[in-house]
């Protein structure tokens, strides 16, 4: 029986109203070193795969052209750059592996696969590298851009971003380094070679000037939705980032990545995708359901709008009392904004041409952002039947990004390694003990 794989995705503060909840980890001495390594250590215990940190740079100023009311709600903010984090998170844990962020939009391959074999080496083979291209003008501001770049060539730089990585994490062999005392010999010529790569976006000679590390090439993890994101993510990741919705649209998303990943000459059946998810998990379904209730609890519009202007990168605020949603996502295309998430999902489910008030929108909006919409609440058979069903109905093949706010309170993440994790390996469904030494052999199990 194929086993389901877990990940605590802690990558937002989301829309939060968690923070104000008897138990969460926020207060005036947030962010604490405890609280990760409390993580870290809950999660090595339920045998989780990894702890996945998104990432993304600024404040959201896309909605009304500032960040008052990102400041004012805590949207989205703050975030840490969580690469030492994650340094303290592994001397607590020796096993559970840990996913980093960079967009390959602003940063320089070099330097993310010398930092990424550094922390490979710190976590002994534990890291993975989730690469995104960024459609966040925020982001972009603070890396001198004055608007978005072209939703296609994001993905051209994002492939050769990998490809050059990957080569620098190739330039050295295994066995080059050789440290023979009587020659004074430090590593063998013929085994470390220049990658002198000239492509359409990087020049780099390389090579990498490190030891190879444990796993040489981190896991690569990719969430591309588009078409154009679908092909990039069969180019480039081990594992696939998925958002959760209906299993129908699921099946659709992994037949979608299995024609792409067959095209570039790679095997289906070795890329998961991890499907984002969150879960409340309580002794009774009406105790879960009341604490799902909360997470959509005083959330202002203003708050429900920074976070979805965030994340398409297109103004909210501009919307019209009543509109078709092709017609919006026309407007979203034209900005070179994100043309897939929260917007095409709701194109999906009701249909292109569908017309929606601004109440109505901002309605469905208020589940999303809050990841309400997203939400299994119910007993741990409850859950795990939820999760048993989406897993088989997408070729069991991956698993699920249990989504656990750094504000969350403790009992979540708790309640999901006490009660659900067990469920789960009752039915066979989840590891009693890893298997692997790094993280790749651990998700390759």
């Amino acid at each position: 029986m194929k086993k389901i794989h877990l990940a605590f995705d802690m990558s937002w503060t989301n829309v939060e109203t968690q923070w104000r909840q008897p138990g969460s980890w926020v207060g005036p001495d947030y962010p604490s070193v405890g609280l990760f390594e409390d993580m870290a250590r809950l999660a090595e215990r339920g045998g989780l795969d990894m702890i996945f940190f998104g990432d993304g740079t600024g404040i959201p100023d896309t909605w009304e052209g500032g960040i008052e009311d990102a400041v004012r709600y805590g949207v989205a903010w703050p975030r840490l750059d969580m690469s030492p984090w994650i340094t303290l998170m592994s001397r607590v844990t020796s096993h559970v592996g840990f996913g980093l962020t960079y967009a390959s939009t602003f940063m320089h391959p070099f330097y993310t696969a010398r930092l990424l074999n550094s922390l490979d080496h710190v976590t002994n083979g534990r890291m993975a590298f989730n690469v995104v291209t960024s459609q966040r003008r925020s982001d972009y501001a603070n890396y001198g851009y004055d608007e978005l770049v072209d939703h296609n060539s994001r993905y051209d730089r994002l492939e050769e971003f990998v490809d050059v990585c990957r080569a620098l994490w190739d330039s050295l062999d295994p066995d080059a380094f050789v440290w023979d005392r009587a020659t004074g010999q430090v590593a063998d010529p013929a085994k470390v070679r220049p990658i002198n790569h000239h492509g359409q976006f990087f020049k780099v000679k390389g090579p990498l000037s490190v030891l190879p590390s444990p796993q040489r090439h981190p896991v690569v993890i990719q969430a591309g939705g588009s078409p154009r994101g679908t092909r990039a993510a069969a180019h480039v990741a081990d594992h696939v980032f998925g958002l959760t919705k209906s299993v129908p649209l699921m099946q659709q998303q992994r037949s979608d990545l299995d024609a792409a990943l067959r095209a570039e000459g790679r095997d289906p059946e070795d890329v998961g995708i991890l499907w984002s998810m969150r879960a409340i998990v309580a002794d009774t379904e009406a105790e879960a359901q009341a604490l799902r209730e909360r997470l959509i609890d005083g959330v202002s519009r203003e708050a429900v709008g920074v976070w979805l202007s965030h994340n398409t990168g297109f103004d909210m605020s501009t919307l019209p009392q009543r509109f078709t949603l092709s017609e919006l996502q026309a407007r979203i295309t034209a900005a070179n904004a994100s043309p897939v998430g929260f917007v095409a999902l709701l194109a999906k489910e009701y249909g292109q041409d569908t017309e929606m008030s601004l109440d109505d929108f901002f309605e469905h909006g208020l589940r999303h952002a809050t990841g309400y919409a997203i939400t299994m609440a119910g007993t741990a058979k409850q859950v795990a039947d939820r999760m048993e069903e989406m897993f088989e109905g997408t070729g069991s093949r991956g698993g699920f990004m249990i989504s656990i706010s750094q504000a969350s309170p403790r009992a979540v993440p708790y309640n999901i390694v006490t009660q659900l994790v067990p469920e789960l390996q009752r039915r066979g469904r989840y590891r009693t003990a890893y298997e692997g030494r790094t993280l790749k052999e651990n998700l390759a199990s």
